[in-house]
């Protein structure tokens, strides 16, 4: 099948979305699929207010009609909310094409935190957005359950997955160099105002903070915290071996969907230690891997007790395969299988 995914998050930004389809591409790939991510680094770009890191497309027609026409997809995924997936939405809706979308990230929320924009405008621009989709894909049942209290339809769960070639237990040694105080706490993601990692920056814990990301509160809080140790972006490995060596992982975020980070952490054999939210009571679940708690400095204690072997047997429950297959298995196919079949050249042509 010829899959078009069209996306405001891609590399080179550093985040659980641009993660998790990179991984779902790679997986396609390794089906049989042939698939075209349509990406910013194929447009003029400007700044994300507020978040300067990360580029927007601009000037998107004619270039998006024209990379659909060329590679005429049996189906159409648009995988965020921002201007590309706006525009793939409106040429969708004009051409009559059926698509399908995903609720990764509460943006809502976000922008409440970041500009201070009433929620109920977030959710109802989200919902004008989403409501032309075949399906609204979902991470998680506890997100799904939300966006069907805030009136949305046509949901349907397809969860994330965890590549265990790369995260899995292993060798604890890859901050032994650093001479830290045990315990290490680790948290991997944004720096940003929707992680809520002050509150994790603020605990009164023993032994050591470890942080890896980047984000627009970096420069501030690195003044703020500086017995911090600040990591940075590591490569993918170099992050496994990171959460290997940790003692537990403290998930801050109140607002992830998801959060994949702890899916990461738990193959590594490392405990959770979150709020009891959504995102960690799917992910962590009622699953011995991780402690939630409303005091997170409670939580990250009694995670310490955990016994590393339970994690990695929890996050084996989200394959990347199937999370793959569930994903295709959710696609609005643009034709029926007995025409793909033959030549899709022109199949576009009205654009």
């Amino acid at each position: 099948m010829k899959i078009a995914i069209i996306s405001d998050a891609w590399q080179p930004q550093v985040n659980g979305v641009v993660t998790i389809l990179v991984e779902l591409v790679a997986q396609l790939r390794r089906m049989g699929h042939e698939v075209r991510v349509i990406e910013p680094s194929m447009f003029a770009t400007r700044p994300c207010p507020g978040y300067p890191e990360i580029s927007l497309a601009r000037k998107i027609e004619p270039t998006l009609s024209q990379e659909l026409a060329q590679f005429a997809p049996d189906a159409i995924h648009l995988a965020t909310e921002g201007p590309l997936g706006s525009k793939g939405r409106s040429l969708c809706i004009k051409n009559q094409w059926p698509f399908t979308t995903a609720f990764h990230t509460r943006f809502p929320e976000i922008l409440n935190a970041a500009l201070k924009i009433p929620t109920a405008w977030g959710y109802w621009w989200f919902r004008r957005f989403h409501r032309a989709a075949q399906t609204v894909m979902v991470p998680a049942p506890a997100t799904l359950r939300m966006l069907e209290q805030r009136g949305f339809d046509n949901l349907g769960q397809w969860t994330h997955g965890v590549d265990g070639r790369v995260f899995a237990p292993g060798s604890r040694d890859a901050l032994d160099h650093l001479n830290l105080p045990r315990p290490v706490h680790l948290f991997v993601g944004r720096v940003s105002y929707e992680k809520n990692i002050e509150a994790f920056l603020e605990l009164n814990l023993p032994g050591s903070k470890v942080v890896c990301g980047v984000g627009p509160l970096e420069s501030k809080l690195k003044a703020r915290f500086a017995q911090v140790t600040w990591m940075g972006v590591l490569p993918r490995a170099e992050l496994a071996a990171v959460y290997r060596a940790a003692d537990v992982f403290v998930f801050p975020s109140k607002s992830d969907t998801f959060g994949l980070t702890m899916l990461e952490a738990m193959a590594c054999g490392t405990p959770v230690a979150a709020y009891p939210v959504e995102g960690p009571l799917d992910v962590v679940g009622d699953s011995p891997a991780g402690i939630m708690h409303a005091d997170l400095a409670m939580a990250a204690q009694q995670a310490l007790l955990i016994d590393r072997s339970l994690p990695p047997q929890r996050a084996a429950q989200f394959d990347d395969l199937t999370v793959a297959q569930q994903f295709v298995r959710m696609l609005a196919l643009l034709r029926p299988a007995s025409e793909r079949q033959n030549s899709a050249a022109g199949r576009l042509a009205s654009l």
